[in-house]
């Protein structure tokens, strides 16, 4: 954790700013955090940021998210993170008819919440992904909000593994 503990704010912005999708405040914050004692305590300290955000600041935070397979995917506008993720579920490769029912179920969730789906796809295959979307489409907005942050918080300590393992 040496090197890291010595990052001034704008190295370890640089480093760690694509860890919450989108969204470098979170790093930025969470180095005022430093020292860390370990990666697990650095990671605590960027989900603390999130976490006592301001609920609108929490929602851009969601809102800084593609949609699965979304029109992100196809224009090629996504982060390397999240191309790497949803390839690693299948999401790249989809059939018509998949195709079709995932930006059905994206369009059905963001009219319903106002956020889109979030789900840590690492942990699960193309078919759990489809059967928690349209569970999770039966939730109340608040729960889904939690889900989503919750997810998020499970995606950004993958990602920062595996930042950590490629440097």
């Amino acid at each position: 954790m040496a090197p890291i503990n010595a990052m001034d704010r704008a190295a370890f912005v640089q480093k760690f700013g694509g860890i919450f999708e989108n969204s470098p405040w979170v790093a930025e914050q969470a180095w005022e955090s430093r020292p860390f004692a370990s990666l697990d305590a650095m990671h605590a300290a960027m989900v603390g940021v999130a976490k006592t955000a301001p609920a609108a600041t929490q929602l851009a935070l969601l809102q800084a998210h593609p949609d699965l397979a979304g029109k992100e995917a196809q224009a090629g506008a996504m982060t390397a993170s999240s191309v790497a993720e949803q390839a690693s579920a299948g999401l790249s490769a989809l059939s018509n008819e998949e195709m079709a029912d995932i930006s059905a179920l994206n369009a059905a969730y963001k009219k319903k919440f106002g956020f889109p789906f979030i789900i840590a796809v690492r942990m699960h295959t193309k078919e759990g992904i489809f059967f928690e979307f349209r569970r999770r489409l039966h939730n109340d907005t608040q729960t889904e909000f939690a889900n989503d942050l919750q997810n998020v918080y499970v995606i950004t300590r993958l990602r920062l593994n595996k930042l950590l393992e490629a440097s």
